[in-house]
């Protein structure tokens, strides 16, 4: 239940030729303190509930937990959230043996594309493809319930 995942933001949209799936994401927070994050999400037509614990010095690893529910439950749940709800369409990239996730934000957030790897351990060596851009990983500002509460638009 450790996540450990590096963040990047992404120098061009050669990831959408090599996509291996697309989906639509909406999601939203009910607690963004940031020890603990408690985020309700729909992807496509399936709903989910995720706690996430608060980030290593570094930014890399943290506790995560998720549960799948029912659309209707999402649906009412995201009436719940604080403030600005952020909405993406995910690709899902595969390279070598890791999947890479780019997400393309919208609404307020819309021209943020941000890269994410999940890895099995904090040193673990991975391909980096041509698409990949600075690493953010650690930086606050790039987590999803930072940009609920400073969507990108809002950024100097």
């Amino acid at each position: 239940m450790i996540e450990i995942e590096r963040k990047f933001l992404v120098n061009s949209n050669r990831y959408r030729e090599q996509a291996s799936r697309k989906s639509l994401i909406i999601q939203g927070y009910l607690n963004t303190d940031p020890q603990r994050t408690v985020r309700v999400r729909l992807r496509d037509q399936i709903g989910y509930i995720t706690i996430k614990g608060g980030s290593g010095d570094n930014g890399l690893s943290r506790f995560e937990w998720e549960k799948e529910i029912s659309k209707l439950e999402a649906e009412a749940l995201l009436e719940l959230c604080e403030k600005t709800i952020v909405s993406k369409t995910r690709f899902e990239v595969s390279v070598a043996n890791h999947l890479f996730e780019v997400d393309e934000f919208t609404g307020p957030n819309k021209g943020l594309v941000i890269a994410e790897v999940e890895l099995s351990f904090e040193d673990e060596e991975f391909s980096k493809p041509d698409w990949l851009g600075r690493e953010v990983t650690g930086e606050k500002r790039y987590y999803n319930s930072s940009l609920s509460k400073q969507p990108f638009v809002s950024w100097e």
